[in-house]
């Protein structure tokens, strides 16, 4: 599998609960289009472990068959319309690409 996965803070001027509420509604029905998407998994961050680590509110993990199915996602209208709802709001992110390993299952 080949993950993209986006760590997201919320605008300054929404709540946490509205902006987690945006990205699994409104937000996740353009990411279900997604062509090639084969997996999302979506957590809601609840607390931070220490004080470095504060201010985010969730993750996504987008996974793909390939690196080359997700960069199709990435040059598609889907992925377009996505950034477009996106817009200006002003939150933070961190988006990275990599291969996913299963390290443990229990």
């Amino acid at each position: 599998m080949f993950n993209l996965v986006l760590l997201a803070a919320k605008p300054p001027d929404w709540t946490h609960e509205r902006f987690i509420t945006w990205w699994r509604t409104d937000h996740a029905e353009l990411t279900y289009r997604l062509p090639g998407l084969r997996s999302w998994r979506h957590t809601e961050v609840e607390a931070a472990l220490e004080p470095r680590s504060e201010g985010w509110d969730g993750v996504s993990i987008l996974g793909f068959d390939t690196e080359e199915d997700l960069r199709k996602a990435l040059a598609s209208p889907e992925w377009a319309e996505a950034v477009a709802q996106v817009g200006d709001m002003r939150g933070r992110r961190i988006a990275v690409l990599g291969t996913e390993r299963e390290m443990f299952a229990g």
